[in-house]
């Protein structure tokens, strides 16, 4: 973040100088501003509970400058230094010209109050921004520092950083896993609330992928290491969470934009409040009105404002995190914080993804198990799930048939030749591209159906069933209860897309459609001004998930490209965590505008009582650093919330 605005670069990036909140101990962030107290204390206990004869004329100034240089020779460093960097008006800027301000009309004390109270404060927000980030990297980082490794079939303890691709780990019960890799033991439970937010048991079998962060439940398990550290899931996830802070939502954009304008006007109306009352005021005085102005200048900093909004957002990041949700940026906060519509994929969205065959159905003149054979073979090419489906039906796939002029055929199927003859597997629209009859009417079966034809043949089809996920009906009613409207779009049947969307309570549902018929569906919703979020695999869908306002995709722990597409990854596939995002991004919001309102309100109150000479620098400490204080509080707090 760039220093174009007050607050911002120190608090929430941690970049540049940290006066406030070094890497020291608690003790050594709050030193100087104990210093600074005990002196301040002491100055005015001479000043009025115990008068010394010593205690006045350059001795009283010199102990109040000492006073004042723990904490205001730091934030005058920053002030030069903001400067330099061509950002004038600063919130150090503001702090200085006060304080020194004070001095130059002889309310020392009050000088030394207003930058104690001010460092005090400073110190505090970064303890707030520190503790939200430590909380989330400590959320997610979840490896431990060593792992046990097979060396010679003898176990042996080694930094998880040194560990190298191929080695075996062996996992005790209880132990957490360092890296992602490949399960050799025949089964084996795991905990995967690091990564999902879910503690119920996930049961893994032999080859299939651990990631790190996962914890072993029941036996020892061995574990073959397929990715580096640093390039395992659980970094790519911290890093996501880390970096989300970079996306700026309107919100936070806006008031860094108006921070940028707004504190050089205050410090004109400043130098307006002390030298204007000179022409119409009979009796003026100027230290009176300059005290004013400094009074007006110290309220008038929208510290409050640029920590707290940005904190928030954070804080809504961190909760997100917390419950398996990333979001890749707060502009996504606010975006699903008002969306109006959600358009789902079927298939691993709101089903399972997990299909089996039912029938098949081919003419009895073929021979049904060399087509069966040969459409297994050419499955084999495929990732979907419909593939797996016939796999799991048919058994492994013989990689003797010779397949050639392999082709995808975007929402159609797959096409190949075989001792050149075609053969074509996919839906109906295949047939019909490729002008085959079929004699039946696809419409009335209801499971997806694989239709194949060989030699210009239509020779039959197979019959898949996919189950509904547990929790989907729980979602439509929740997503209903934050009205919002619900679209289910999918390039399955029209007759399967209906059954599920009758069964869930869908809006609306639309079933056979190619990919760029899903852009035309979401296009038309947009067209109605309204906002939409997609929600499906991030991969295939594209051109959806970039037209979509919010691009949600399921999954998140099976695919790195279904991260680096999507906007907003929910790690553990359940549809129930897409009404959760949008109450975060509520939740969010409403904490956020919160904070606008008392920064703007008390600062108004105060600032008004400040250039009416009835507010003091005491009422000012509270209007700047108190309410700021109060905002981050409020901030925080998100990061307790249940959602």
């Amino acid at each position: 973040m760039q220093n174009d605005s007050c607050c911002t670069k120190n608090h929430t990036d941690g970049d540049g100088h940290d006066h406030a909140h070094g890497n020291g101990s608690i003790f050594k962030m709050f030193a100087p501003a104990l210093i600074s107290f005990v002196l301040l204390l002491l100055g005015i206990a001479m000043d009025n509970w115990f008068p010394q004869t010593w205690f006045k004329d350059w001795l009283r100034i010199i102990w109040y400058v000492v006073a004042y240089v723990p904490v205001g020779v730091p934030v005058l460093k920053d002030a030069v230094e903001s400067i330099r960097k061509g950002d004038v008006f600063s919130e150090f800027f503001l702090m200085g010209i006060a304080t020194v301000g004070a001095f130059a009309i002889g309310e020392y004390p009050e000088g030394v109050a207003v930058m104690l109270f001010y460092s005090v404060g400073e110190v505090f927000q970064g303890m707030a921004v520190r503790r939200a980030k430590s909380n989330i990297k400590s959320l997610l980082d979840q490896r431990p520092d060593e792992v046990v490794v097979l060396v010679n079939n003898e176990p042996q303890a080694i930094k998880a950083e040194a560990v190298k691709i191929g080695q075996i780990i062996q996992l005790k019960p209880g132990e957490k896993l360092g890296l992602d890799g490949e399960l050799l033991s025949e089964t084996a439970s795991f905990n995967t609330s690091a990564l999902t937010g879910e503690s119920k048991p996930d049961t893994k079998n032999k080859g299939e992928i651990v990631l790190a962060g996962m914890i072993n439940l029941n036996t020892v398990a061995q574990v073959k290491v397929t990715t580096a550290y640093t390039d395992s899931k659980l970094s790519k996830i911290l890093e996501l969470v880390q970096n989300a802070t970079s996306q700026k939502a309107p919100t936070e954009l806006f008031i860094r934009k108006f921070a940028k304008v707004y504190t050089p006007i205050v410090v004109f109306l400043a130098i307006g409040i002390a030298l204007l009352p000179a022409l119409f005021v009979t009796d003026y005085i100027f230290t009176d009105w300059l005290y004013r102005a400094l009074v007006f200048l110290v309220i008038s900093c929208p510290c409050a404002l640029v920590i707290s909004i940005p904190l928030g957002y954070f804080g809504g990041i961190g909760a997100a995190s917390r419950n398996g949700i990333l979001f890749k940026g707060s502009n996504f906060l606010d975006s699903l914080a008002n969306i109006q519509n959600v358009v789902m994929d079927k298939t691993g969205t709101m089903t399972e993804g997990v299909f089996k065959v039912q029938e098949v159905v081919f003419d009895p003149n073929c021979n049904q198990n060399d087509i069966l054979e040969m459409v297994n073979a050419l499955e084999s090419k495929s990732t979907h799930p419909v593939a797996t489906a016939i796999h799991e039906y048919v058994g492994k796939p013989n990689h003797e048939i010779l397949l050639e002029n392999i082709e995808e055929i975007a929402g159609h199927g797959l096409k190949a030749s075989i001792d050149e003859k075609d053969l074509l597997v996919g839906n109906f629209k295949l047939m019909d591209k490729f002008g085959l009859s079929y004699g039946l009417d696809p419409s009335s079966i209801v499971y997806t159906t694989i239709a194949v034809a060989y030699d210009n043949k239509f020779v039959g089809y197979i019959t898949i069933a996919d189950s509904i996920k547990e929790d989907a009906q729980e979602t439509i009613n929740l997503l209903h209860r934050l009205q919002v409207r619900t679209t289910m779009l999918s390039g399955d049947k029209g007759t399967v897309v209906k059954y599920v969307a009758e069964q869930l309570g869908i809006d609306h549902a639309f079933g056979d459609l190619l990919p760029e018929d899903k852009v035309n569906k979401v296009k038309e919703i947009k067209a109605r001004g309204e906002n939409v979020a997609f929600v499906g695999d991030g991969v295939n869908d594209a051109p959806v998930v970039a037209l979509s306002d919010v691009g949600i995709a399921m999954g998140g722990l099976g695919s790195d490209a279904t991260i680096e597409t999507a906007d907003v990854v929910i790690q553990d596939d359940k549809p129930s965590k897409i009404p959760m995002a949008i109450r975060i991004g509520k939740q969010t919001k409403n904490i956020v505008w919160q904070n606008i309102a008392l920064a703007f309100g008390v600062k108004a109150i105060v600032l008004i009582l400040g250039a009416g000479g009835l507010a003091t620098m005491w009422e000012a400490v509270f209007a700047d650093v108190g309410v700021a204080l109060l905002a981050i509080l409020n901030a925080v707090r998100i990061q307790r919330m249940q959602f």
